[in-house]
């Protein structure tokens, strides 16, 4: 239990956030997330990035306490997250419940609520541990033809406080697609070495939205991301990421689109999904 609350705590991620273990019990955690700029968007919402992100801690920690050190290491192969209300200047927190225990994976419900018990984000999700197994081959990225046009908005986006902390840089967002780097290290590391997931999850869900915004450009719109689903196809390594999102289908102020995160040097994928935005034009 105590490698658990370390893995929560410690990791240059969760130190980023500020999350805190308030209750570690078999099957069953509850994570705390004391309000901070940093962790919002302008208004002081709290950025999806970052409500995702405790349903990623809730499902690991739930897991690693359940199968074991032993069983890592460990990668959350598929997470569903909705995003049921917007959180503005409030204290959250994360319950995670093991649904069900396999020989090598956990099934996990989150939800992610205020402090007086307003659901914000309800996520579920599948985590696996390797026992030490050797990774598979991963594929390589989609991509795009390299353009390099952060249009009207790319250059804003990454100076919002979360998307700051993150050092997420915009180098396309015109066309409906959007292609955005981060590092690895600094706030965004995890204690095995490489990338937090947290930190990629909040990647990929930043690079959705922004190729929806690309359809669009900028306008006095409300927004939001009601639902994401997102698969790891490995622990995340220790290089440098790139996010790559297009928009797939458009239904009025509904818009479903793909991204991939792969390593900027080696182009492979590390993880994949797909992110419903909701831009009311």
């Amino acid at each position: 239990m105590e490698a658990v609350k370390k893995w929560v705590e410690d990791s240059a991620y969760g130190k980023s956030l500020g999350v805190k273990v308030g209750e570690l019990a078999e099957g069953k955690v509850r994570l705390e997330l004391p309000y901070a700029d940093v962790n919002s968007n302008p208004g002081k919402a709290l950025h999806g990035g970052c409500a995702a992100s405790l349903g990623i801690l809730g499902a690991q920690a739930v897991t690693r306490a359940s199968l074991g050190e032993d069983a890592g290491p460990f990668h959350t192969a598929g997470i569903q997250v909705s995003y049921l209300a917007a959180a503005i200047g409030e204290d959250v927190h994360a319950d995670a419940t093991l649904l069900r225990r396999g020989k090598d994976m956990c099934f996990v419900e989150v939800d992610v609520a205020t402090a007086e018990g307003k659901s914000i984000a309800h996520a579920t999700a599948m985590v696996r541990g390797r026992f030490g197994a050797e990774p598979s081959a991963l594929p390589k990225a989609r991509g795009d033809a390299g353009e390099a046009d952060p249009g009207a908005m790319g250059p804003h986006v990454g100076k919002m406080p979360f998307t700051n902390a993150r050092a997420m840089n915009v180098e396309h967002m015109t066309g409906a697609h959007s292609r955005i780097t981060m590092p690895a290290g600094a706030n965004n590391g995890d204690l095995a070495g490489g990338a937090h997931e947290g930190a990629v999850l909040a990647l990929l869900d930043t690079t959705g939205a922004m190729a929806a915004w690309a359809e669009t450009g900028p306008g006095r719109y409300k927004a939001s991301t009601p639902s994401l689903q997102a698969q790891f196809l490995a622990p995340p390594s220790d290089e440098d990421l790139v996010g790559y999102g297009w928009l797939v289908q458009r239904d009025d102020s509904a818009f479903w689109c793909d991204v991939e995160v792969a390593g900027q040097q080696s182009g492979l994928v590390t993880a994949r999904g797909t992110v419903l935005y909701r831009i009311v034009t």
